[in-house]
């Protein structure tokens, strides 16, 4: 797994009004990230099952901080937006799918939208925006999978300390392991 551009990326090092949400750029994120909006946050990362240029970069800072965390200092809504983009991944191969060989090639220019978002409208009408091609697209998924099931002894960790969000990790383990394995 190459996952390692994840582990060594700043969050400054991300160009976030570069990359899209269902809501449009991804600027907010840092600031929501630092106040803990997960929230805010799942609504830009995830909606109707379909992950966002955002998703991959914000599960891999969020997932970073999990590692630190007691297990009761992790909020519900925390939980609920891990299981929302764990649901996304429902019936998809992703082993199997086309992907970029490393994650930060997500971020070459060919995938980055224009710096000036005057002409976002205009783009989201193409044929095939920027970011959205197939091979792209799949690798928010892709690499999104694996951010999430690296994370499986974190939140196993979390489960055994923390029983208030037993059922919500139970059932995001669920997901994220269907057959049991792991």
């Amino acid at each position: 797994m190459m996952l390692i551009d994840f582990e060594n990326t700043a969050i400054t090092d991300i160009p976030w009004q570069r990359l899209t949400t269902p809501y449009g750029r991804g600027s907010d994120l840092p600031r929501l990230m630092a106040d803990r909006q997960y929230d805010e946050i799942a609504q830009l990362v995830e909606h109707q099952s379909t992950l966002w240029q955002v998703t991959p970069w914000v599960l891999s800072f969020l997932l970073r901080e999990l590692k630190k965390k007691q297990p009761q200092e992790v909020a519900l809504f925390e939980l609920k937006l891990y299981s929302a983009v764990a649901d996304s991944f429902i019936g998809n191969k992703l082993g199997s799918a086309p992907h970029v060989e490393r994650p930060a090639l997500l971020l070459d220019e060919s995938y980055l939208w224009p710096e000036n978002d005057d002409e976002d409208e205009l783009l989201w009408e193409e044929q095939e925006p920027p970011g959205y091609a197939e091979l792209p697209f799949s690798s928010y998924y892709y690499y999104s999978d694996l951010l999430l099931k690296e994370a499986i002894p974190d939140f196993k960790r979390l489960q055994a300390g923390n029983t208030k969000f037993s059922a919500e990790v139970a059932e995001l383990l669920a997901k994220l392991e269907p057959d049991g394995s792991e």
